[in-house]
């Protein structure tokens, strides 16, 4: 019986979560589990992974294979370099917090009011015909002086 550590999927169609198990390698993706040894949630900002590093080391040290996914996040966790004997990877990068959008805008209207009207002001009707009536004037007055 082979065993693999694989994602086990759970959540709604567009808001996946896996929890990382160990099961025979010949059970469905989302089957019976012999244990459960973490988390990932990719869609949290940042992604959310927790792993139990002494079950997954010792699942390792009894022969059990990660699936890609998870070789990756053991990676990242340190636990694959663990297993194998190499030098720790660097600690995971929080990343910065974005900056309030909100407080942005207010911060560089300087506090004036909005104006509900546009900055503009739309001719009527009656001027823009007033006003092409000065213009045809006016180049028949130059012709003519």
């Amino acid at each position: 019986m082979a065993v693999k550590i694989k994602l086990k999927r759970l959540g709604k169609i567009r808001s996946p979560h896996y929890r990382i198990v160990v099961a025979d390698s010949r059970t469905r993706r989302d089957g019976r589990a012999i244990e459960e040894i973490g988390l990932y949630h990719p869609v949290q900002n940042p992604s959310r992974i927790e792993v139990n590093s002494e079950r997954a080391r010792y699942w390792l040290s009894v022969g059990a294979q990660p699936t890609e996914p998870v070789l990756a996040i053991l990676k990242l966790t340190g636990d694959w370099q663990a297993h194998k004997g190499l030098p720790a990877p660097a600690p995971l990068l929080q990343p910065e917090p974005k900056a309030d959008k909100r407080a942005l805008f207010e911060s560089l209207s300087d506090g004036e009011e909005a104006k509900g009207e546009a900055i503009t002001q739309k001719a009527k009707k009656s001027d823009k015909k007033a006003d092409e009536a000065a213009d045809a004037a006016a180049p028949a007055e130059s012709t003519e002086a």
